[in-house]
């Protein structure tokens, strides 16, 4: 039964015109990255927050009344993406949209900047949440955005609590904070998200009318943004998610982890082609 679904989204791959790819939080895990959903995968990365829940801990209230918690929460999940390297289905999914005769975009609510490591173009990329590699003031002075290339901070592991100097806005001076949507979150400046968006729009134009398959990895139902613009914009959806892969009617629903899914896709599309292709 497996076996025939992967043939049916190999097949959907081969035959598309444009690949719209779309990224949520699952699409880490293989490479290593904490899986924050559900209570007990944030505690299990953060033990000293048992007992709150990431929505908690994702706010800018944090930043305004206890930014050296604040900090050592982000500091250290800005360390742990640069450290990590992109699993191989990175790579797959590139190679298959660059064959495409209309190219490829991704649509991610990650902001772990995971998709850049890969050597995916800036400007095929849309974050809808923002990323962690940038910053902005947190008292909103300017609507200046800022990379956080020389940020480094030094997180106490025991109290998730930063030892270093806090990042500074350097119009005045007050802390910093990463140019995230956090939950509860009126202050962040969308800007950057909003010049991917204008890309977005006009490759959306481009590849209107035509056969457009969207391939959508580890995005969930609790905050269903990606799971949505999937839905809405793909001609055919292939949903890759081990927990809550179900479709609308006419997608193909693989209920694998994101690097599983994509190798055995990829080990059919290889088997099809025919020598001298």
């Amino acid at each position: 039964m497996l076996d025939s679904i992967l043939e049916r989204a190999a097949h959907a791959i081969e035959g598309a015109d444009a690949l719209l790819v779309g990224a949520g939080a699952g699409m880490g895990v293989d490479s290593g990255l904490p899986d924050f959903r559900g209570n007990e995968g944030f505690w299990k990365a953060y033990p000293p927050f048992r007992g709150r829940k990431f929505q908690e801990m994702s706010n800018p209230y944090w930043f305004h009344s206890d930014p050296t918690l604040a900090w050592g929460f982000f500091g250290h999940r800005l360390s742990l993406y640069r450290e990590t390297s992109p699993h191989a289905g990175f790579k797959i999914l590139r190679r298959w949209g660059e064959r495409l005769p209309l190219g490829y975009f991704v649509f991610t609510s990650n902001v772990d900047g995971q998709f850049q490591r890969a050597d995916f173009p800036e400007d095929r990329i849309l974050e809808c949440h923002g990323s962690l590699h940038f910053l902005q003031c947190s008292e909103s002075c300017s609507t200046t955005i800022w990379t956080a290339e020389d940020v480094r901070l030094d997180v106490d592991p025991a109290t998730i609590r930063t030892r270093s100097p806090l990042p500074k806005c350097p119009r005045c001076q007050t802390v910093a904070r990463p140019n995230v949507l956090m939950f509860g979150d009126y202050d962040w400046l969308p800007f950057r998200s909003e010049e991917q968006q204008s890309r977005y729009d006009w490759w959306l134009h481009q590849v209107q009318g035509k056969q457009i398959v969207a391939i959508e990895l580890g995005a969930g139902l609790a905050i269903p943004t990606v799971r949505i613009e999937c839905e809405t914009q793909g001609q055919l959806l292939i949903r890759i998610n081990p927990r809550e892969p179900e479709t609308p009617e006419g997608g193909i629903s693989v209920p694998l982890r994101a690097l599983e899914a994509l190798t055995r896709i990829e080990q059919i599309l290889r088997r099809s082609k025919q020598p001298g292709d």
